[in-house]
């Protein structure tokens, strides 16, 4: 699982570089995007959007689970979660509005009051806190027209010019994108999130992370992932509401399959072939530090050192920082494990909760 949790947290950047420019916007194309834009989005499409902050879902809710057997004590589980939103709260509001750790924390106190029921229990209501969050994720896009901008629009540069004019304005914008976040939350995030960390527990529970997934279940994941997938590209071209509206979802149900994949992948990879992944083993188990260590960097450079790389850059140039970062974390992990057991945040965390 350490091997799997390194994968999530590395290419979780691959998604989270587009926002820390102008969070509310993401990535916006210019006029005329050049052709790295198009491949780009389409490995993206299939492969990256949404399947690693799935398969961190998965893990935490596995995490939970495994530290409930261990101890069997609810009461340190919900202080340890209390702690992590605090960690949220503080990543969202002083760094980037993009947190996952409240929404972590959130979905964690609705997951532990299933951790004791039936499997088939913990798959069925998986599987309907997936649908009631992806019900109200169409009902507020229906509300929202779909906008389309580009770098060049006056709507874009305006707002760049004056969310950058100073530290403060950068500050306070991200304040309120955060608070916007928090307001929103419980309607959306929250239930999917806690879907998909109950149906890590069930599939922790019937050995996937040891055996991989049966063969029945891995065909139907990879007809599924494909089928949801290309749908999902097929829609781009939209801009209706409607279709829009129901982007969200279709990436969550075919990141969710290619998750499981992913795993399914690791496991055969480690047990089978016997292949030691020293090095995203050791990023696995400084997730949190390194997760915070992203933010810290890509605020450094988009918002203090670089801010005018949001007028310029296309999906290759966030693509490079993403991965300069990604091959300097997977060496400081295999560094800073010769030394040490757990990271700093880690340290911290395990600490308060004891």
């Amino acid at each position: 699982m350490d091997v799997i949790r390194g994968i999530a947290v590395l290419g979780l950047m691959y998604m989270n570089a587009y926002s820390f420019g102008l969070f509310e916007f993401g990535y916006v194309a210019s006029a005329s995007p050049p052709f790295s834009d198009h491949v780009i989005k389409l490995s993206s499409l299939l492969f990256v959007d949404g399947r690693f902050r799935s398969l961190f879902c998965i893990l935490f809710g596995v995490g939970l689970y495994i530290q409930w057997q261990r101890n069997n004590d609810l009461s340190r589980l919900t202080k340890r979660l209390k702690i992590l939103a605090v960690f949220g709260l503080l990543h969202g509001f002083l760094l980037w509005a993009g947190d996952i750790l409240f929404i972590y924390a959130c979905a964690g106190w609705v997951v532990i009051k299933y951790l004791d029921a039936e499997s088939n229990m913990q798959l069925k209501r998986g599987f309907q806190f997936l649908l009631l969050g992806s019900v109200i994720t169409v009902l507020l896009g229906l509300l929202s027209p779909p906008i389309v901008i580009t770098r060049d629009s006056a709507e874009f540069l305006d707002h760049f010019y004056t969310y950058s004019e100073s530290g403060s304005s950068v500050y306070l914008s991200n304040m309120a994108m955060f608070g916007f976040m928090l307001v929103i939350l419980p309607f959306i995030t929250v239930w999917m999130t806690a879907g998909l960390m109950l149906l890590g527990i069930y599939a922790y529970k019937n050995n996937v992370f040891e055996n991989g997934l049966p063969k029945k279940v891995l065909i139907i994941s990879l007809f599924c992932s494909g089928i949801l997938s290309c749908t999902r590209i097929l829609l781009e071209s939209q801009n209706s509401t409607f279709d829009i509206a129901i982007l969200e979802p279709i990436t969550w149900f075919s990141a969710l399959f290619m998750a499981l994949i992913i795993i399914h992948v690791v496991v055969k990879l480690v047990t089978v072939k016997g292949i030691l992944l020293t090095g995203l083993q050791s990023v696995g188990r400084l997730a949190l530090t390194l997760y915070i260590m992203q933010s810290v960097l890509l605020v450094m450079l988009f918002k203090m050192l670089y801010p005018e790389w949001v007028l310029t850059f296309d999906r290759i140039d966030y693509w490079l920082i993403a991965t300069s970062i990604a091959l300097f974390q997977l060496v400081f992990s295999v560094l800073y494990r010769r030394y040490f057991d757990q990271g700093p945040l880690e340290f911290i965390w395990r600490k308060l909760a004891s």
